[in-house]
């Protein structure tokens, strides 16, 4: 399953996001380090189901469809607060660093009200500038790396030079335990402009910025900007938007009222929606009704409280992945149990149809003939680049 890790200094709403996207309970309060084993936990990443554009009712398996929407899970790890020099251990580092260790992008939550300062600690609101947060988390995450690559760096050098070495293959080897691949890997020496035949001149910097480069395309970040119906927090969002990240402006705590209020009926309301319908106001009090007038006026300024939009575009556009549907029967979408639409995979752009088929088994790679499209009947080779929606059934000499 897709992995997402949820990062940040102490007591940015961190876990209150963890807790409205999973509905766990695990503990919040106001001061660091409230977190101290990782919590992990379940959401889901909304996709247009087929179901409707072919009049079915759906039978998901490995996800769920609401009012049309499919919903595919994704395991989200929550870890401890980071804090400037956490690479060397310093606060809960090394435990943090490790738990991220197959995270696929991290979601890095920033109190975008400027009130937490760089330990984590409150401060009064606009005195801390929520662009430094971002430095030094990518600081702390590269120098992380980097401590696991340089180890016996001096060695492994001369050895790939003198034995003349395949220096992708080696490093990806060498950190494959972070969920760094041979093609993360290439992209950074490119990104890095470092010199790929003779690591024994590699100097301090070279590294560090091979390993800043191999960072962005193996662990890319995008930002939470957490606390958003604070006041202070409008301008720093336009800052925050400017640096280059995908900047989703989020209210975690209101995120969390909904869901919990949703789960016990008090009103109706699904993640990520633009708006909710209270069906038994005679079980709030007048505090929690006005608290639901709030979270209404935040849901009409910024169109949703941004958590689900998060992870939507964590997942679709920051690692630029698409969903597929793979089916055994194709006239009436059903897998051998008769189970319509059953299942929904999570694929990188640009996947083959062969290379899907491995997704879903190795045996049922090896032994590909062809595959078709359920919407045209066309029988795709097995160099055919899979689309957002497809929906497809692969044969092969398993089923003859």
């Amino acid at each position: 399953m897709l992995e997402l890790g949820l990062v940040g200094k102490p007591n940015t709403g961190k876990t209150t996001f963890f807790n409205a996207l999973t509905l766990a309970n695990a503990p919040v309060a106001g001061y660091p380090f409230t977190t101290i084993d990782a919590n992990v936990g379940v959401t889901y990443v909304r996709s247009k189901c087929p179901c409707r554009e072919f009049n079915l009712t759906c039978n998901p398996q490995n996800s769920r469809c609401i009012n049309g929407v499919r919903h595919v899970p994704v395991r989200v790890i929550d870890v401890a607060g980071l804090v400037e020099g956490a690479h060397m251990g310093r606060g809960l580092g090394n435990r943090f660093l490790d738990n991220l260790r197959m995270a696929a992008a991290l979601i890095h939550i920033i109190d975008a009200s400027g009130a937490t300062d760089a330990e984590g600690r409150p401060c009064p609101p606009g005195t801390h500038d929520p662009l430094k947060d971002i430095d030094f988390l990518e600081v702390e995450i590269a120098m992380w790396i980097r401590g696991l690559l340089s180890k016996d760096w001096p060695k492994f050098a001369r050895r790939a030079k003198y034995e003349r070495l395949d220096l992708v293959k080696e490093i990806a080897g060498r950190l494959s335990g972070l969920g760094i691949k041979l093609s993360h890997v290439a992209e950074a020496f490119k990104l890095a402009s470092v010199d790929h035949s003779n690591p024994e001149k590699w100097t301090a910097d070279d590294l560090l910025r091979f390993v800043a480069e191999l960072r962005k395309v193996s662990k890319p970040i995008i930002i939470a900007a957490n606390k958003s119906d604070v006041p202070t927090a409008e301008e720093n969002i336009d800052r925050l938007s400017k640096r280059g990240y995908i900047v989703v402006p989020t209210c975690s705590e209101a995120e969390l009222i909904l869901r919990r209020a949703a789960e016990r009926g008090i009103v109706e309301y699904v993640p990520g929606d633009p708006e909710f319908r209270l069906l038994k106001p005679e079980l709030l009090n007048e505090q929690q009704k006005m608290a639901l007038e709030k979270i209404s006026a935040l849901l009409k300024k910024f169109g949703s409280t941004g958590v689900q939009q998060v992870v939507d575009k964590a997942v679709y556009e920051l690692l630029k992945l698409i969903v597929v549907y793979p089916v055994d029967d194709e006239q009436k979408l059903t897998d051998k149990n008769g189970n319509v639409l059953p299942d929904a995979f999570l694929v990188r752009q640009g996947t083959t149809v062969r290379e899907f088929a491995y997704t879903i088994h190795t045996d049922l790679g090896e032994s590909f003939l062809y595959a078709i499209d359920v919407r045209t009947k066309r029988r795709l080779g097995e160099n055919y680049q899979l689309n957002d929606g497809d929906i497809i059934k692969i044969v092969s000499t398993l089923g003859r």
